[in-house]
C-alpha cells in the first residue's frame, strides 16, 4: 500500500504542475512570447491563456506601457570646441514584442548608444550658443533619428527631451560675467532714457505752462484794454449828455492841476495853453457872480471888483 500512495502523491503533484504550466494568466498592458522546442509560436496577450505545459515555454515578458528611461550625462563636442555635458530622457514604447525579443538582444542598451550616436552627430554642427538656445530643435532632430532606428525594433520612441546641458565651468563663469554686463548696459540704458523722457516732460510742461501764461496776459490785457476803452467812451457819453459849458470845463482843469504837479519827481510840468482860456472863462464868470451882488448892496464894493481883477490878473498870466 505505501508505494501505491507515494505513486498517487506523485501523480497529484504533476498533474498541479501541469495545471499550473498551462493556465497563463498575463496582466493588463503585458505580453508574453511563447517559444516551442526554443522556437517561436505565438505572443500571448493580457487575460487567461492556455498552453501545452512541458512543450510550450513562456520566453519574455513585456510590458507594453510607456517607459522612461533616463541617461547618465554624455560629453559632447560642439562646433567651437567645446566639451559639454548632456543629460538626455527617453520615452519609449514596446509596439511588437516579438520583434523587441527576437530583432534586438537588449534594445535599452541599443537606444542608449544611438542616443549618444545622434547626439554627437547633432551637437557636433553647432556652437555652444545655438546649443543652448536649441533645446526644441535638438530634441526634434533626436527623436526623428531613434524612432525611424527603432521602428524595426518593435520599439516606438515617443518623446526625447534634454533635462540639462552643462558648458565647462570657465565657459559658465564667462557667459555670467556677460550677462551681468549686458543687465548693467539695459539697466543703464533704461536710466538713460528714464532722465531724458523725464527732461523733455519737465521741458514740456514749462512750455505749455509759458504759453498758457503768457495767453493768460494776453487776454487779461485785451480784457482791462476793453474795460478801459469801455469807461472813456462812457465818460465820453456822459460828458456828451450833460452838455459841459466852458465854465464846468475850465473848473475841471483847475481840479486836474494840483494832480499834475504831485510827486516829488516832478521838478518840470507844462501848462496847456488851453489853461489860460479856461482861466478867463473862469474869472468872467467869477466877475459876473460879483457883479450881481454888488447891484443889490454897496455900489463902491463893486467899482472895487474890476481893479481886484487886475491886481491879480498878472501872476496868473
Amino acid at each position: 500500500m505505501a508505494p501505491v500512495i507515494i505513486v498517487l502523491i506523485i501523480l497529484v503533484v504533476l498533474v498541479f504542475i501541469a495545471l499550473i504550466k498551462t493556465i497563463q494568466v498575463i496582466p493588463q498592458a503585458s505580453a508574453a512570447i511563447v517559444e516551442r522546442f526554443g522556437r517561436y509560436t505565438r505572443t500571448l496577450n493580457a487575460g487567461l491563456n492556455i498552453v501545452v505545459p512541458f512543450i510550450d515555454t513562456i520566453r519574455n515578458r513585456i510590458d507594453l506601457r510607456e517607459q522612461v528611461v533616463p541617461f547618465p550625462p554624455q560629453p559632447v563636442i560642439t562646433q567651437d570646441n567645446l566639451v559639454v555635458n548632456i543629460d538626455t530622457v527617453i520615452y519609449y514604447q514596446v509596439t511588437d514584442a516579438r520583434a523587441a525579443t527576437y530583432e534586438v538582444a537588449s534594445y535599452i542598451q541599443a537606444i542608449e548608444q544611438l542616443t549618444v550616436t545622434t547626439l554627437r552627430n547633432i551637437i557636433g554642427g553647432m556652437d555652444l550658443e545655438r546649443t543652448l538656445t536649441s533645446r526644441e530643435e535638438i530634441n526634434a532632430a533626436l527623436r526623428g533619428v531613434l524612432d525611424e532606428a527603432t521602428g524595426k525594433w518593435g520599439i516606438r520612441v515617443n518623446r526625447v527631451e534634454l533635462k540639462a546641458i552643462e558648458p565647462p565651468t570657465s565657459i559658465q563663469d564667462s557667459m555670467e560675467k556677460q550677462m551681468r554686463a549686458d543687465r548693467d548696459k539695459r539697466a543703464a540704458i533704461l536710466q538713460a532714457e528714464g532722465v531724458r523722457q523725464s527732461e523733455i516732460l519737465r521741458a514740456e510742461g514749462e512750455k505749455q505752462s509759458q504759453i498758457l501764461r503768457a495767453e493768460g496776459e494776453a487776454k487779461a490785457a485785451a480784457l482791462r484794454a476793453e474795460g478801459e476803452a469801455q469807461a472813456v467812451r462812457t465818460v465820453f457819453e456822459a460828458i456828451h449828455a450833460g452838455d459841459p459849458d466852458q465854465k464846468l470845463l475850465s473848473y475841471q482843469y483847475l481840479q486836474m492841476l494840483p494832480k499834475i504837479a504831485e510827486g516829488d519827481a516832478n521838478k518840470l510840468w507844462i501848462v496847456p495853453s488851453e489853461i489860460g482860456d479856461a482861466l478867463k472863462g473862469l474869472s468872467g464868470a467869477m466877475g459876473n457872480f460879483g457883479g450881481l451882488g454888488g447891484g443889490s448892496g454897496n455900489s463902491g464894493a463893486g467899482a472895487s471888483v474890476p481893479a481886484q481883477e487886475r491886481r491879480e490878473k498878472p501872476p496868473i498870466d
